[in-house]
């Protein structure tokens, strides 16, 4: 049944992030649906300013900067139900206590796979011909290479090792599929079924990074992941094979992929790293061979207007009496981001 009134929202983020999540058609979307003050904008939940809001709060609308919604913070929110998140992962914003209290917790991540796939792609396309290799070549002698310099230079028939079948994954796999790549996928939940289905062939992880010639990383952070290319994985794939990270820099261990570069024998395209930035003397600044971009390739500028329109469906949704679309579970987070 539609929700008899309109629910008391809160934001509860940077305030940076919502002009751009929320321009004026949205906002007026998200006025229409909840009973919301549009100039608040929490930060900080111990604000004296911000109590009564959160006192009367039933639904919190989340982004970057927002705090750990732990037991502490929940205490000021009692009447809290539901948390929209207008970001990606939730992970890191949930505690046990919001589990225990049976609030519904939707995300906005499906949003925010898009442009990560995008830029996944645009990288592979542009690995396969050798791009920044090339251009550095280029910038170095103003002469176009001889024919020797690219005979292995091309993307027909190149094999794409894609590392985990999470949203972002699934994305990327779509938009290979007009390409004329051989598509590898690992991912321990699908079967091989499911990986022809989505037009790859599913190999052990081992196996993969062996036959691939580019491999892109798109597994979630968790335990089971961590340092999961360490310097004998590392070591299978075959030289000059190119290594693409927009999932987190903790999957790789940072000592072995550093020295694997520096040889020269593999090359890398690093959207994230570990640490996060790399500090100012790390050689892959300098590397030919890496890539380094400043953690873009999730959303950003207008991309963020996409994650705010999903949240403002689901609490369409919501005030409508419809289930979300975009719910997180507690038991997802043993396996996704």
């Amino acid at each position: 049944m539609p929700s008899p009134q309109p629910p008391r929202a809160v934001f509860a983020m940077d305030p940076v992030h919502l002009p751009l999540l929320f321009p004026p058609p949205l906002l007026t979307r998200l006025t229409r649906a909840a009973e919301l003050d549009p100039a608040l904008v929490v930060q900080d939940f111990t604000d004296p300013a911000a109590a009564d809001a959160l006192a009367r709060a039933e639904v919190l609308i989340t982004g970057w900067g927002c705090p750990r919604l732990d037991a502490a913070v929940l205490s000021t929110a009692p009447r809290l139900r539901t948390v929209l998140h207008a970001a990606g992962s939730v992970r890191s914003l949930v505690g046990q206590a919001l589990w225990e209290r049976g609030i519904t917790v939707s995300s906005a991540v499906t949003g925010n796979a898009l442009p990560v796939a995008e830029y996944t792609l645009a990288m592979i396309l542009l690995a396969g011909k050798d791009t920044f290799i090339h251009r550095e070549r280029f910038r170095a002698t103003h002469s176009y290479p001889p024919p020797a310099e690219t005979a292995t230079t091309g993307n027909v028939g190149r094999r794409i090792g894609v590392i985990g079948a999470s949203r972002v994954g699934r994305r990327l796999l779509e938009l290979l599929r007009p390409f004329d790549f051989t598509v590898l996928l690992h991912d321990p939940y699908v079967s091989p079924a499911e990986a022809a289905a989505l037009g790859a062939e599913l190999l052990p992880l081992d196996d993969l990074l062996r036959h691939s010639d580019i491999v892109s990383l798109h597994a979630p952070d968790i335990p089971e992941t961590y340092r999961m290319l360490d310097a004998g994985r590392l070591a299978l794939v075959r030289d000059g094979g190119v290594l693409i990270n927009t999932s987190r820099g903790a999957l790789v261990d940072p000592d072995a992929l550093t020295d694997e570069l520096v040889s020269g024998r593999l090359h890398a395209i690093l959207d994230v790293t570990e640490p996060e930035p790399l500090p100012a003397g790390s050689p892959l600044y300098r590397l030919p061979n890496v890539f380094l971009t400043p953690h873009i390739a999730g959303s950003l500028g207008n991309e963020l207007e996409r994650l705010g329109r999903i949240v403002v469906e689901e609490l369409e949704r919501l005030v409508a009496g419809t289930p979300p679309e975009h719910e997180v579970r507690h038991s997802d987070l043993a396996r996704v981001a």
